[in-house]
């Protein structure tokens, strides 16, 4: 590009999106003098959904506007917890994070999810008829036009995901009302009723039951449950009492 040299300054959150030498406190960009800031903003690696807020000469200024000569763009990140306002709180993750989608259902957050991969154009189109947030980290992913909306997951650890995902949108915990598997509403089911689709041991040994009111899935409180209710406890203590 041969054009307007302006100045851009990244958050401290966001300067691991941007190549080394990009990182500093401000860095020299040369524009070709017709592209917006959000594209300037995305061509140094940025997604557009971690950006909070674009100042200019200290002005605030939309993604939309072309810079010119000389400017001072201090890029800042998204505040926390950060509100999504326009629809109820709702996830759609891409198929990198499964485990991720079902610790957000575990804890009651309407988490969709799809174990094959769509691809960018449905996941992102997806997003938009839904009205869901949709996590990745898939920068390409995130920049897509038709996306609703998005969130860049930092970690690639599942702990550090949920922590990040419910520190960022702090949406209500209500544990052990939707199905893992599906994303379906639980409901308590009678041990008669469900009797049927248990193996002998588990119908000698266990006497509450939960059945999902989309696929039909029975959970009871089996081996893992100490572990999955060490997560809810840890979610629960340091994000909010849960909402039953």
């Amino acid at each position: 590009m041969n054009g307007p040299r302006i100045h851009v300054g990244l958050a401290p959150e966001l300067r691991m999106f941007a190549v080394p030498e990009r990182r500093r406190e401000r860095t020299a960009v040369v524009t070709d003098g017709a592209s917006t800031l959000g594209h300037v903003i995305e061509s140094l690696g940025v997604p557009l959904t971690e950006v909070g807020g674009l100042l200019v000469d200290g002005r605030e200024t939309p993604v939309s506007h072309v810079p010119r000569a000389g400017e001072t763009v201090e890029v800042c990140a998204v505040a926390r917890p950060q509100r999504v306002p326009g629809a109820p709180l709702r996830f759609l993750l891409d198929v990198h994070l499964g485990t991720l989608a079902r610790r957000l259902r575990l804890l009651g957050v309407d988490a969709a999810y799809e174990s094959e991969d769509l691809g960018d154009p449905a996941l992102a189109a997806l997003s938009a008829a839904q009205r869901r947030v949709l996590l990745s980290r898939d920068r390409g992913l995130l920049r897509r036009r038709e996306l609703w909306a998005g969130a860049y997951v930092y970690s690639d650890r599942p702990d550090d995901q949920l922590r990040d995902i419910l520190g960022r949108f702090t949406p209500e915990l209500a544990p052990w009302t939707r199905c893992t598997a599906c994303n379906g509403p639980l409901e308590d089911a009678d041990k008669d009723t469900v009797g049927e689709r248990l193996e002998h041991g588990t119908r000698r040994t266990y006497d509450v039951f939960a059945q999902c009111t989309a696929c039909e899935r029975v959970y009871w409180r089996g081996a893992h449950h100490a572990r999955l209710e060490a997560i809810v406890q840890q979610a629960v203590g340091e994000f909010g009492a849960a909402v039953r």
